[in-house]
């Protein structure tokens, strides 16, 4: 038995998803379904239980033997809006439930997987997994970066698998609930089927009109990279989970453009409120990531956003 927390989301769905066609293991899924569209994530996926996030942690302070017969935990819930400003609610939702969780987990020898972000590397130009990297622009990066600090520090035995992982841009079926934290993919498809036109910001951080750089990572790679450490439980630590390889958002809204056979691109002045806070180039160092085993080739960007924009016509 597996828990998946987040797992209403966008990458936990998918993650479940993929646990519940290639695994035998029995489904738990606890999130915070305020938000009831997002139950159309999980109706397809065949799981044991669900828990809210409130009495799931109830459960764990209050039974000892609750995470008794459970395998490992897989932590995708958070609060992943970066322009979220409420630091208190951040550090709750990000770092103190993550605490307790991992804490109830070693305790009980429950593997422990989680989500970490390419955030914490901020304004920083190089992306390995070295402390050095590491300068977050937002607190929701800080967040993510304090509990990955807090795993740095534990001393861990052979048998607890504690493993983070840095994802960097996200995109793929599941996502629409997400709002404005929905990745690009998904938001210049919208423009281009109400407008027909992709808005891209103009030049900043010293690139021309949408040649801003990230790693874009399919999330189907996403969950596959958390089943291979699910199956080599002897393998602990830290790592950056992207491609390796930088598209532009011009590059991204001309696939999409492309897909649909019309639609234009149009640039539009930097947001006042993103000033100090964004990231202009992402490009994951997957080299400590390869080296430990994991040689599964990456979607490609093309191939990526295919599949993405298909499912969305099924």
């Amino acid at each position: 038995m597996v828990i998946v927390t987040g797992g209403a989301g966008f990458i936990g769905s998918n993650l479940a998803r993929v646990l519940e066609h290639q695994t035998n293991e029995d489904i738990i899924i606890v999130d915070d379904l305020s938000d009831g569209k997002k139950f159309s994530n999980i109706s397809d996926i065949k799981i044991c239980d669900y828990l809210d996030r409130e009495e799931f942690l109830k459960s764990i302070n209050k039974n000892d033997n609750f995470l008794k017969s459970i395998k490992c935990v897989f932590h995708q819930g958070a609060c992943t809006d970066t322009t979220e400003w409420n630091g208190n609610y951040m550090m709750n939702n990000n770092y103190t439930f993550s605490k307790i969780l991992l804490k109830a987990c070693l305790q009980k020898n429950v593997r422990f997987i989680y989500a970490s972000s390419a955030a914490v590397y901020g304004s920083s130009d190089k992306f390995n997994e070295h402390e050095n990297n590491e300068s977050p622009l937002n607190v929701y990066g800080y967040s993510k970066l304090l509990f990955d600090q807090y795993v740095r520090n534990l001393s861990l035995s052979k048998n607890n698998q504690v493993v983070g992982l840095r994802y960097f841009n996200v995109y793929g079926p599941g996502e629409e609930h997400k709002g404005k934290m929905a990745s690009v993919v998904y938001h210049f498809n919208q423009q281009i089927l109400d407008h027909g036109i992709a808005n891209l910001f103009k030049g900043s951080h010293g690139f021309e009109d949408g040649e801003q750089l990230r790693d874009f990572i399919f999330v189907k790679d996403i969950a596959e990279v958390n089943l291979w450490f699910y199956q080599n439980s002897h393998i602990s630590g830290i790592f950056n989970l992207g491609t390796g390889i930088s598209n532009s958002f011009n590059q991204i809204a001309r696939e999409i453009i492309n897909w649909h056979g019309k639609g234009e691109i149009n640039y539009i002045d930097f947001p006042e409120n993103l000033k100090g806070t964004y990231q202009a180039e992402t490009k994951a160092d997957i080299g400590n990531l390869r080296k430990i085993g994991y040689q599964k080739k990456f979607t490609d960007i093309h191939n990526g956003i295919k599949q993405y924009l298909n499912s969305l016509v099924e």
